[in-house]
């Protein structure tokens, strides 16, 4: 569903990314871990076009992301959830949910409105259709960011580092929206220090240092046994 060829990115002289090739399986859930500043972010932004590369390609359902007809076409398959919501202040969470397929899809406002509601059900959210954003706290406007981009029907869902504005309590339940989604057979790669949900849902967990893919492994191998001494280090230091 997704692939990266010997993929570069450079700051100026800084390589963000260094010669990265990885894919990601349909139905497949990936969690890209790694110390802070070690390219997850900057990863995860490069298949939706939000950070363009300089060298290699990226494939989306065998489209290249930098070479194809229509950004908006690609990016409405790709469902992207940030660290920091993006909701629209002056929209109730059922307005943010229904502007993107009546704008883009040209859906009927009935039909967006139905849909809007039944994703907010699904993330538990339907009594707070009428809510705007600063109403709500920052785990209830994170489920609404994730059923925001629920609302296209995407093919793939990403996330980077959902949870980390939030505080402690609220985590848990943006986990259970995107562990639900992991079970419904969604496509997702996640950019997180969340390794409780790494070792509970990742089908596979990727390493980053220094812009490299250091080590690609299902989580109980790589939590277990680690095959790069940077990787044992970095869980070392999460333990510690």
């Amino acid at each position: 569903m997704i692939e990266f060829k010997n993929v570069c990115k450079w700051y100026g002289d800084y390589m963000a990314l260094d010669h990265v090739s990885a894919r990601v399986a349909p139905g497949e859930v990936v969690v890209v871990c790694g110390p802070s500043g070690s390219g997850k972010s900057t990863l995860i932004r490069t298949i939706n076009r939000l950070e363009p590369i300089q060298q290699g390609q990226i494939f989306v359902d065998k489209v290249d992301v930098y070479n194809c007809g229509s950004l908006d076409e690609l990016r409405s398959q790709i469902g992207f959830v940030f660290q920091q919501f993006n909701l629209f202040p002056h929209m109730s969470a059922l307005e943010n949910l229904m502007m993107a397929p009546v704008m883009l899809k040209r859906a009927s406002k009935a039909d967006a409105r139905k849909h809007a509601l039944e994703l907010l059900e699904r993330v538990g959210l339907e009594s707070k259709a009428d809510a705007y954003p600063a109403q709500l706290s920052g785990g209830q406007q994170q489920r609404v960011a994730i059923a925001r981009a629920l609302a296209m029907k995407p093919r793939i869902m990403l996330f980077d580092e959902p949870t980390s504005a939030l505080d402690p309590e609220m985590v848990n339940e943006v986990l259970q929206v995107m562990k639900a989604l992991a079970a419904e057979g969604m496509t997702m790669v996640c950019v997180t220090h969340e390794m409780n949900f790494a070792r509970d849902v990742a089908d596979m967990v990727w390493f980053m240092d220094a812009g490299k893919l250091v080590e690609l492994a299902p989580p109980d191998q790589f939590f277990a046994a680690p095959a790069s001494d940077r990787a044992k280090k970095f869980l070392q230091d999460i333990r510690r």
